[in-house]
């Protein structure tokens, strides 16, 4: 079977639009640079636009469309996003049962036929038109999502519906800086906007990018980044310097990165904001972390782990002394896991202070500290002074070097209960890494009492939840059993209003603990490697990511594909 490529090269020989030496031109340079052979083939002038699409056309046996003459249904086009149409160069004209019909510019293209088919569970039926008339069928038959967007956020919002909360002890920018930026109506509006779309939408995350000739907006919602309405790229550098302006943050300086934060009212909630601004090759980039306290969940048994890994959590967060680790990478809610521990544990009777970078929730009765490594207050520097408070109970936002895992295991050994984060994959990876850091065999054995590692996953939207079957192959792949003769149920989400179409809404989470036992310590003190430590925890009952992974699919919690993108096979 021909591929897409020789099929190409066939029509353009036969049709005796190419030679063979052309050929040879077009394919050194797609080698060198990339991209489609048919584009270079017209960039080079070898071949016209209509013609390659003439003879593609009679090739491939594909009918060819004028798209200006064709009035295509509106109500056909929204079958697929704007977004998927300009990346493809497509348009859906028409619909017959459960087939649509596609105009592609590149009918070769397979990846975008199994693409639109996948999202919308129609069978393709692709014809031929040029990118240009495409383009324009795309402008005329979306709506833009750009023109206007300012003058109907003028109209639909007022100056009032946020409300910037200044913090007693920030030094305010000068009021001719203040005041000039403030004046921009525009653009205030637009930056509430964003805010106020962020909240609704429950993001953790905002990220504002500049592009060479765009802007992108983008929100992590559920973990999932994805593109928002975006104004246009000449607002950039406003949308900036109000930022900067409500994070008490430099508005002249563009050259290097700047961090800060600020709190405003927004739908009757005080919402934190994390600021980071970083220079990038068409404008200041800006990344806006969320700390929303209404959607901070610090019961450990609403979080999602599994009734082994509550029994585990328990025990030994009421342990007098020692080390629990809990690892993962960047946004698996380790912060979370360790705060709602401490909420558990905390009593009058406990002294519990953390050192965190920066303190992401106000906990109360519970002693919190900002490090500051550029003024000499780091995580190790903190920590000698927490010892001198007498706690019984220490947190630390992370372990990154070896002077502050070296006074986190001195103190586990004289008494205090030291709760931290590690960047580790999974749970028994942790060992290794103290190693790795310099800590002896026999310390570690000592002080640690427990390790966790975990993910976190979409959850099945409640509102559009539905039952499906698995194939028995593909049960079997994932090495689950059904009970007796019954097939065993699945759950994904359709797409409602209530998920924004995603068919997911919230997460939770998935975790192995390994809990330090006898036999574990005695691998630890031996130098044992980590396939030989996770080997013996899943002997003493630690089910692995994955696993519990599975667990929460046949709860209903969350989906098999949610799973197979957090968890490796061997984790």
């Amino acid at each position: 079977m021909l591929s897409l490529k020789d099929r190409l090269t066939e029509i353009l020989i036969h049709n005796k639009l190419i030679t063979e030496d052309q050929l040879k031109q077009a394919l050194s340079v797609q080698t060198t640079k990339g991209g489609k052979l048919s584009d270079i083939i017209v960039e080079l002038k070898f071949v016209k636009g209509n013609e390659l699409i003439t003879a593609l056309s009679e090739g491939l046996g594909l009918p060819l469309i004028d798209l200006k003459r064709f009035k295509i249904d509106l109500d056909i086009v929204k079958i697929i996003s704007v977004e998927i149409a300009r990346h493809y160069q497509i348009i859906p004209i028409s619909k017959m049962g459960d087939t649509i019909t596609l105009a592609m510019a590149d009918p070769l293209n397979i990846f975008a036929i199994d693409h639109v088919q996948s999202l919308t569970g129609f069978k393709i039926n692709p014809i031929i038109s040029p990118v240009q008339d495409i383009t324009q069928a795309i402008e005329l038959s979306y709506p833009d999502t750009t023109k206007g967007l300012i003058d109907d956020l003028v109209k639909e919002m007022t100056v009032s519906s946020i409300e910037l909360i200044k913090e007693e002890k920030e030094i305010l920018p000068s009021d001719q800086e203040l005041g000039r930026i403030s004046q921009e109506a525009p653009v205030i509006k637009v930056v509430n906007m964003i805010l106020e779309e962020s909240i609704k939408k429950k993001a953790s995350d905002v990220l504002v990018e500049p592009f060479d000739k765009k802007l992108r907006i983008r929100f992590r919602i559920d973990g999932i980044l994805q593109e928002q309405k975006t104004p246009s790229k000449n607002m950039h550098p406003s949308i900036v310097s109000r930022i900067k302006v409500m994070s008490q943050l430099d508005i002249a300086e563009h050259r290097i990165p700047q961090d800060g934060r600020f709190k405003v009212k927004i739908l009757n909630r005080e919402i934190d904001f994390r600021v980071s601004i970083l220079p990038s090759s068409f404008g200041e980039k800006v990344a806006l972390r969320i700390l929303d306290k209404s959607q901070a969940n610090l019961d450990m048994k609403k979080l999602g782990f599994s009734d082994y890994a509550l029994e585990v959590l328990r025990k030994v967060s009421l342990l007098p002394h020692g080390m629990i680790l809990v690892c993962g990478p960047t946004g698996s809610g380790k912060t979370t896991t360790l705060y709602a521990v401490l909420k558990s544990v905390d009593s009058p009777d406990k002294n519990i202070v953390t050192v965190e970078d920066p303190v992401e929730f106000q906990l109360e009765g519970i002693n919190q500290v900002t490090s500051r490594p550029e003024i000499g207050l780091s995580f190790a520097a903190a920590l000698r002074s927490i010892l001198r408070q007498d706690p019984n109970v220490i947190m630390i936002g992370e372990i990154r070097d070896y002077e502050t895992v070296d006074i986190a295991i001195k103190s586990a050994l004289t008494g205090h209960l030291v709760l931290s984060t590690l960047h580790t994959t999974t749970a028994a990876g942790a060992v290794v890494r103290l190693v790795n850091m310099g800590v002896e065999p026999y310390l570690i054995n000592s002080s640690l009492v427990c390790v966790m590692a975990q993910r976190l996953v979409r959850k099945v939207c409640s509102y559009c939840k539905e039952a499906y079957v698995l194939k028995d192959e593909v049960v079997a792949s994932l090495k689950l059993k059904p009970a007796g003769t019954d097939k065993l149920k699945f759950y994904k989400g359709k797409g409602c209003q209530h998920c924004f179409n995603s068919g997911y809404s919230g997460r939770t989470v998935i975790a192995e603990v390994l809990q330090v036992s006898p036999k574990v310590r005695e691998l630890i003190l031996s130098g044992s490697q980590e396939q030989f430590i996770k080997q013996q925890a899943r002997l003493e009952g630690m089910k692995t990511l994955r696993e519990d992974g599975l667990r929460a699919v046949l709860a209903g919690h969350t989906t098999i594909a949610e799973v197979l993108r957090v968890t490796a096979p061997d984790e």
